[in-house]
């Protein structure tokens, strides 16, 4: 595989998971928040949030593998594990990596759900507040293109999109009859 087939697969996949991984901290704050509708059930919001977190993990792993694989970064696997471990973009690349091990220790503990039970599960579930704000900053400090005027928008739009659903998050945990008044609209 060419230097620069690498390079586009790397940011590509990149970019893909920070617009995936947005929408599903969108989706799991409109969730946490009881969002719904009569056309838009609660229930379809948390099923989608599930399924895209998994679509993003597959990105998520091709930008890693890509990523480890570039003979430009000389990255090494150790930089994908290892939190500040590697030489290229040490700060920027740590942030990532934390981040990548948050992800997975929330989706390690979603399919355990029923094993290890709710309590343990939403506890490991709040790094996700940690992880978005982590990859972001990665995508940003790391990528080689990104204050492109592209990159920027997507950057923009992701902070927007979850920035959106923390507000509906929080407005909904402050009014107890929040549920009610919405079934009534409905």
């Amino acid at each position: 595989m060419s230097n620069i087939l690498l390079w586009y697969t790397t940011r590509a996949s990149g970019a893909v998971a920070s617009v995936m991984l947005s929408i599903v901290v969108a989706l799991g704050l409109l969730t946490a928040g009881r969002a719904g509708s009569v056309r838009w059930p609660r229930f379809l919001t948390a099923a989608v949030h599930r399924d895209i977190a998994l679509t993003a993990l597959g990105f998520l792993t091709l930008h890693v593998v890509t990523a480890v694989v570039d003979p430009f970064t000389h990255l090494g696997l150790a930089a994908a594990v290892v939190p500040f471990g590697s030489y290229y973009r040490t700060f920027w690349l740590g942030l990532g990596t934390i981040a990548f091990e948050l992800l997975l220790a929330v989706i390690a503990t979603s399919l355990l759900r029923n094993l290890i039970g709710a309590r343990v599960w939403r506890g490991v579930h709040w790094a996700s507040y940690a992880m978005w704000p982590l990859a972001m900053a990665h995508g940003i400090g790391t990528g080689t293109d990104s204050f492109s005027r592209a990159m920027v928008a997507v950057t923009i739009a992701c902070a927007v999109l979850v920035l959106a659903a923390l507000d509906v998050r929080l407005r909904s945990r402050g009014d107890p009859l929040a549920d009610e008044r919405r079934a009534a609209a409905a």
